[in-house]
């Protein structure tokens, strides 16, 4: 059965949308189709928050709002959710909400552009149950950028009005809310709207998902659409035929086994997090640097994978530990080992119609330690100039094996097969010897220049980050290597 109508809730009411481009946005909706011009458009990209709106969604029976950017979140995507935006929250008689009101009393608006996502950004953490500090308030606003350089008063806003205990009126119909969106997910309704040379489609089965790529194998396949979106925004591309992964439950379901977790390719970063966060403190730090809560909550670890970016930040980490994946052509399936999935710049190991559905990734055994560390222009929010992951396993106080990854290196997400063979064998007792490692990257890799980072610079701070991992393997006394991420990696 298939549905061609886009169903989601907008203050209290069910909106229907049909005969919509595959690829117009949920900003395009609100601003031209609803004139709900509260929310703004700056960048177009997803990088500065001026268009965060509220996503409210069942996880696990309970209903819970997350951040994402309007601007590149295509309108199909949103179906079955329930949408917030800043012209929601006053009340009728124009009192304001307890995110909006701390705000004014903070003075924390100058120009106002963006003020309307800090607002929503601060909405979803009013609704997260925490008690904020400063360090989750910056993690949370991390994606929305003020010009002005408001963020004192901003922050201050937040502190006094998020306590980890909602009330107002979204927490006291939360309950009707997670009623009617329970409704809205009823059956197993394949979404389909336009025709065979235009269209969106939302498949609900992975079955449905592998029949429809493979009947169209030319179609676009977008999970959160935190890349296919500037395709639409910044490149202008025609996209006629999109198919979402996202309403498919299995492709979303995570496991945690004891050597191993499997990552359905669906599952966001926000999903996955806590498991992959489970495995080493390092993917932990990495990932809070990963875009933003935003980026997050809608970008998925397999659309990292699958769209083959050389700088990606998640297939170097997954790499280094021995990561495999698994690939669907209609039923056929097949398993590889990640590192053999990148083929050359903007080619995989990927045949037409076939899909992503899991990312299998082993736990560091009990002798295995294991880094990563990712190097950015901007700490927050900022691709990376390059991204290096090491696992060591360490026996008798020597390297007797070494898998070694970068990204931002070369055309892919690349292991340094002479570093590790040099590294093999090294004391970690012996730091003099260290060095003939690092040199063997030069055999590995020739990176080129771009505007995030020159060759030179780009050898220059992997050399660097190999020595570091050893040093902090090695637990060398003297070795302060860290200006973040040292309070997890202590607690490891």
């Amino acid at each position: 059965m298939s549905r061609h109508i886009v169903r989601f809730l907008r203050r209290g009411r069910l909106v229907e949308r049909r005969g919509f481009a595959p690829t117009e946005t949920l900003l395009e909706h609100l601003r031209l189709r609803e004139r709900a011009l509260g929310t703004k458009e700056g960048c177009a990209e997803g990088d500065c928050g001026a268009c965060t709106v509220a996503i409210g969604r069942l996880q696990s029976g309970r209903l819970a709002y997350e951040p994402v950017n309007a601007c590149i979140q295509l309108l199909g995507a949103i179906d079955g959710t329930e949408v917030v935006t800043v012209d929601d929250l006053a009340e009728p008689g124009g009192r304001l909400h307890p995110v909006q009101r701390a705000l004014v009393d903070a003075h924390a608006s100058q120009c106002g552009f963006c003020t309307p996502g800090f607002v929503m950004s601060l909405f979803t953490l009013y609704h997260a149950g925490v008690r904020a500090d400063r360090a989750i308030v910056n993690d949370w606003l991390a994606g929305n950028l003020c010009r002005c350089t408001g963020y004192r008063p901003i922050a201050d806003a937040a502190l006094a009005c998020c306590s980890g205990e909602a009330d107002d009126a979204y927490a006291k119909r939360a309950a009707e809310t997670a009623r009617r969106l329970a409704a809205l997910a009823e059956g197993e309704d394949d979404l389909f709207t336009g025709n065979e040379d235009a269209f969106f489609a939302a498949p609900s089965t992975e079955d449905g998902l592998a029949a429809l790529a493979a009947r169209f194998p030319d179609a676009t396949i977008v999970a959160g659409a935190t890349d296919v979106g500037l395709w639409i925004t910044k490149q202008l591309r025609e996209l006629p035929r999109i198919v979402h992964t996202g309403r498919v439950a299995s492709l979303h379901e995570i496991r945690e086994e004891d050597d191993r977790v499997e990552i359905g390719a669906a599952a966001t970063y926000a999903e996955a997090e806590p498991a992959l966060r489970a495995l080493d403190p390092d993917i932990g730090e990495m990932l809070r640097r990963l875009g933003s809560k935003q980026v997050r909550a809608a970008g998925t670890v397999g659309g990292n994978i699958a769209n083959g970016s050389p700088i990606g930040d998640s297939p170097p980490v997954l790499i280094a530990l021995g990561a495999t994946i698994e690939l669907r052509l209609r039923d056929t399936r097949r398993t590889l080992p990640l590192e053999d999935f990148f083929l050359d710049y903007g080619r995989q190991d990927r045949a037409p119609g076939e899909i992503l559905t899991r990312i299998v990734v082993p736990r560091p055994g009990p002798a295995e330690h294991f880094r990563c560390y990712k190097v950015s222009k901007r700490y927050d929010q900022d691709i990376s100039a390059l991204l290096g992951a090491f696992r060591l396993r360490i026996e008798r106080g020597r390297v007797a094996e070494a898998c070694i990854a970068y990204g931002g290196m070369a055309a892919t997400p690349k292991r340094a097969r002479n570093a590790e063979r040099a590294a093999t064998g090294l004391r970690l007792d012996e730091p003099a010897a260290w060095p003939a490692a690092a040199d063997a990257l030069a055999d590995d890799f020739s990176p080129i220049d771009d505007h995030r980072a020159s060759a030179a610079y780009r050898m220059r701070v992997a050399r660097s980050l190999l020595a570091k991992a050893l040093a902090e393997i090695a637990g060398r006394p003297s070795a302060e290597t860290r200006v973040a991420g040292m309070r997890e990696r202590a607690a490891a």
